[in-house]
């Protein structure tokens, strides 16, 4: 089919040269890529921290000694029983927090880069957390609003800071599986912190004499991870697209070869630093001409092109489709209902029956456990399976379940106590959409949301996107206590309707984007070669960098046309593309 917008010969030369000296995705490429892979790991601490403090508040909410602090928040001090809008409130001011850190995000990752904005995040997550320890002491409930806001700003802007990094440091076989390593990390943290509290659950007894050490160490442990992250990203790699953006370009060029583990003269480092370098020109070369009056480089300057990237992003039709996938990506994912289960697990399970606490907590840990497991196979073949098969089908399964649940629910809500089996069945149902959710829209939502910028407007597309799961993520978590109190069963019946209007939106919407470098995001959303202009300035910026005389030597491009001349007094080449290539094969619905 046609690709989006039309395509170049000049990119999809440069695509086929470049898979060409790759190889294929896949585990092995992983295997051919362990420093980045190593790298992408330990930057996905963020994604633990945002994945623990996700899933540790859902035990923490039924224990006993916590209630204890929440003052006005429990309804009935007598049995211990919360507010559900005022609980819906406490868990979902982190998601404010999270939204409010997305804003923030796309300026500090351009910058300050994307290594030392991760090292604030980790600050900020750091205060958030002494904060929330405080509410042993004076009016709890405060302490927890409180620091949950300011936890929330570090994990939300962490949360679109590393997949961003990530994909900035991956070569495009692998990119998928290392900003996937996000979700993973994401559940590897919810997983721990289930079974944490599932432990800490039995100190002091579940009862009255409970003690507070319950849930002060599930909060406080947060702190382990926080500060190994903040120690070790001193010694992590600047994101090599980002130096060069920020004309840093020889020590571009050196972290660009230590990542891929080859010199510095090999021609696929050659081949990656000129298309990151040409990217990044054309967009200094658009900005110079359409704003010349902000190139003096002050800090008003600056600050005034942040909010010109920020206004680009809907100004013509190709960038607003990237709006429109990555704000709906992010929408869909949230109305899945995934965070409902994650924020209420114990609460949901034990309105399917499980009405001891201990056994709730235990079917809750089995929740985590299932979506770190799903989540591997996404992180290894992701690259191979494609992002909308993957979504599509997930979706689908997603909805199956919560449709399953629905019907036992209305069924049986009025007489668990005789329908053991089906309360067990409805939980069971409950692990298998995690399972869905784990594979597909959780790690591929994030990939979408980080490779489909270009360079300039990365930052601030990624926090858009982002910024539209944790609004939504907050709606969801004000809104479940209310929805399982008064809808009970049609919960689940609005969740699985949304969810299959998401496997709608990927199939019509999103155009597939697995093996396409993120330079080479512009000819699938239609940016490339739209205007006379900016062919003429994508033949002068890509024989600038060399990167025309690149693909000439290695066969090809044939040198059939000319330009005019460049600085370095050789002809400006108007390229022709010689191998015949599919187009379909890059991806372009």
């Amino acid at each position: 089919m046609a690709p989006v917008g039309g395509t170049s010969d000049f990119e999809a030369a440069a695509l086929a040269r470049r898979r060409a000296l790759s190889g294929k995705s896949g585990p092995l490429a992983l295997v051919h890529n362990l420093k980045v892979f190593g790298i992408a790991c330990f930057a996905c601490l963020g994604g633990l921290l945002y994945g623990y403090n996700q899933g540790v508040f859902s035990g923490v909410l039924t224990m006993t000694s916590f209630k204890g602090h929440m003052g006005s928040y429990i309804k009935d001090q007598e049995t211990l029983e919360w507010d559900s809008s005022k609980q819906g409130w406490l868990v979902a001011i982190l998601e404010l927090g999270a939204w409010v850190g997305c804003l923030y995000s796309g300026f500090l990752a351009e910058i300050l880069s994307r290594k030392y904005a991760i090292l604030v995040n980790v600050g900020i997550f750091i205060v958030g957390v002494v904060v929330q320890a405080t509410a042993i002491t004076g009016n709890g409930s405060n302490a927890i609003l409180g620091g949950r806001f300011v936890t929330g700003m570090g994990v939300g802007s962490l949360s679109m800071i590393v997949p961003m990094y990530n994909a900035e440091i991956a070569p495009p076989e692998v990119r998928g599986a290392l900003v996937g390593l996000q979700q993973l990390s994401i559940t590897l943290g919810i997983m721990i912190s289930f079974w944490i509290d599932y432990g800490t659950n039995f100190i002091g007894g579940t009862g009255r004499g409970q003690k507070d050490t319950a849930w002060l160490l599930p909060l406080c442990l947060q702190l382990v991870p926080a500060v190994a992250l903040g120690v070790g990203m001193i010694f992590m790699p600047f994101s090599p697209r980002w130096l060069v953006h920020h004309n840093r370009e020889p020590e571009a060029r050196q972290v660009l070869a230590r990542l891929r583990d080859l010199s510095q003269d090999h021609e696929l480092i050659e081949l990656e630093f000129a298309e990151i370098k040409a990217q990044s020109l054309f967009e200094k070369k658009s900005l110079a001409e359409n704003f010349p009056h902000l190139q003096d480089m002050s800090a008003m300057s600056v600050a005034k092109l942040q909010f010109v990237a920020i206004g680009s992003l809907f100004k013509s039709k190709a960038m607003f489709k990237r709006v429109i996938v990555a704000t709906g990506t992010m929408f869909f994912q949230q109305w899945t209902g995934i965070n409902a289960v994650l924020y209420y697990a114990p609460t949901i399970f034990g309105g399917l029956g499980l009405e001891s606490t201990a056994v709730s907590l235990l079917a809750t840990g089995v929740v985590g456990i299932v979506m770190f497991i799903a989540t591997i196979p996404a992180v290894m073949y992701v690259d191979s399976w494609g992002r909308k098969p993957t979504l599509i089908i997930g979706a689908i399964g997603m909805a199956l379940c919560h449709f399953i649940i629905a019907v036992i629910t209305a069924k049986n809500q009025n007489d668990w106590e005789h329908h053991q089996a089906a309360g067990w069945a409805a939980v069971v149902m409950v692990w298998l959409f995690v399972i869905h959710f784990g594979y597909s829209w959780g790690p591929c939502a994030w990939i979408v949301v980080a490779e489909i910028w270009p360079l300039s407007n990365r930052p601030y597309g990624i926090a858009l996107g982002a910024s539209s799961n944790w609004m939504n993520n907050f709606i969801v978590g004000q809104v479940t206590p209310d929805m399982l109190e008064h809808m009970t069963y049609g919960t689940y019946i609005f969740f699985g309707m949304l969810t299959f209007m998401g496997a709608a939106f990927i199939y019509f919407f999103f155009p597939e984007t697995k093996g396409i470098s993120l330079e080479e995001m512009d000819i699938l959303f239609g940016s490339v070669g739209v205007a006379d202009r900016e062919k003429e300035r994508w033949r002068e910026v890509h024989a600038e960098v060399g990167l025309t005389d690149l693909l000439i030597r290695a066969g090809v491009l044939n040198e059939s046309e000319h330009g005019g001349s460049i600085s370095n007094e050789k002809p400006v080449v108007q390229p022709t593309y010689t191998e015949k290539t599919d187009v379909t094969d890059m991806g372009v619905q």
